[in-house]
């Protein structure tokens, strides 16, 4: 009781990761025919909407989506080899830093998402699986937190070090940014609804540079 009272909800067990999200569905699909042609996306609202807005696409090109909303990459790291890895996948695609930058998790660090997507990179190919890593969405300003500032440079800048890691690494890179952004660094307004997360004409967007893309890996 003391304890309790001293530490109040701390006490209690908190899945930070969200570990329990993709829980039954990894062991649903574990349990199935093996598909060795399994690509899994991983990543944070963008991809787990992709799903919800283009649900047949995930379906034809045999894509299983693995994004949680409000997720840092920190978080991401933590159930990569639930997520990812046991499902043995034969490519992983990665879209992440949107919530680092937008401090969902406390200050933004550059350098720490950057180890966060080298970590993910290095596990996958440890695991024979083929890695594409994608460009962080344009953005001007979070609606949940405009007090960050500088957001379309930071997010150019975090695009510039995983574009230069991905290609020092020998990994591929979709550069959904550059297609989907107004100069000044804002989603372009017809491919959104909130200024943050695609609709459905952002996705066709980054439907047709993954489509390009997973062809190449074929």
């Amino acid at each position: 009781m003391f304890w309790s009272l001293l530490f109040g909800h701390a006490a209690e067990p908190i899945d930070w990761a969200n570990l329990a999200r993709y829980a039954h569905a990894n062991q649903e699909l574990l349990a199935a025919d093996y598909d060795p042609m399994r690509v899994v996306l991983m990543g944070n609202s963008i991809t787990e909407f992709w799903e919800e807005t283009h649900p047949v696409f995930f379906v034809n090109k045999g894509l299983v989506c693995r994004g949680i909303g409000g997720q840092v990459s920190s978080q991401m790291l933590a159930r990569f080899r639930q997520d990812v890895l046991q499902l043995k996948p034969r490519i992983v695609v990665i879209n992440c830093g949107t919530n680092d930058i937008a401090e969902n998790n406390g200050p933004y660090n550059q350098d720490v998402t950057m180890d966060n997507i080298k970590s993910m990179t290095e596990l996958a190919r440890l695991h024979g699986i083929q890695v594409v890593l994608t460009s962080v969405l344009p953005c001007d300003e979070f609606c949940w937190n405009r007090s960050v500032k500088d957001v379309p440079h930071k997010i150019s800048a975090l695009n510039k070090f995983i574009k230069e890691y991905a290609i020092q690494a020998g990994v591929r890179y979709i550069d959904y940014y550059s297609a989907m952004a107004e100069p000044g660094g804002a989603m372009n307004k017809v491919l959104t609804d909130d200024g943050v997360h695609p609709n459905a004409a952002g996705y066709d967007i980054m439907e047709a540079l993954l489509t390009q893309m997973l062809d190449t890996l074929q």
